[in-house]
């Protein structure tokens, strides 16, 4: 289990290991809701998404948490599919770019998140190359706000480039990017964000 140490005195060191998120999806939610800026209606929706989720062949999680057990960030993803929801949204913004064929054999991260005040520490890199170190697939996708982020560049160093972007979901009010990268992922397994 990787631990990541405090960055500063005072702060706790970190734990990344498999969690169960279904017992823990209130405590999850609420760092996504921090990280994310969602709103308790919002939170109630992903709640459902997320518990649907976890029943899906392959699905997996790991959490960072203290030594004290406090859930500091999560993450979780499953092989894809192109029947799922969000491969149907994203698929039409693939196949104009010619990168469809990422949608197959591909490990998605369905969720990403670093409580703010853990953020930097090399916490979303730990948590995103653990699970898709132990993937089967050979690749694996994600979708992720639209902007420059420090997000996007952890993703960029571990090797995702952009296969589709001003990608619209439903409800979302701003565009998504997809990324895609080769299995596993490349650089450094600690530091960023």
């Amino acid at each position: 289990m990787p631990s990541i140490p405090g960055d500063s005195p005072g702060t706790p060191e970190v734990q990344v290991g498999p969690v169960d998120l279904a017992a823990r999806v209130d405590e999850a939610l609420a760092v996504q809701a921090l990280a994310f800026g969602l709103s308790e209606e919002e939170i109630d929706v992903r709640r459902h998404i997320v518990l649907r989720h976890l029943l899906q062949p392959g699905c997996r999680a790991l959490g960072a948490t203290t030594a004290e057990g406090r859930l500091v960030g999560f993450v979780y993803g499953m092989p894809n599919d192109r029947a799922h929801w969000w491969s149907t949204v994203v698929e039409p913004y693939l196949r104009v770019t010619g990168a469809d064929g990422w949608l197959d054999e591909s490990f998605v991260i369905t969720e990403l998140h670093v409580h703010p005040a853990y953020q930097a520490r090399g916490i979303g890199r730990t948590l995103i190359t653990t699970i898709t170190d132990s993937a089967a697939q050979p690749r694996s996708i994600l979708s992720a706000i639209d902007i420059e982020s420090p997000a996007r560049r952890m993703y960029r160093s571990l090797g995702y480039q952009d296969l589709a972007r001003r990608v619209h979901f439903p409800s979302a009010p701003k565009p998504y990017a997809v990324m895609g990268a080769p299995l596993p992922l490349r650089g450094p397994r600690a530091g960023g964000i």
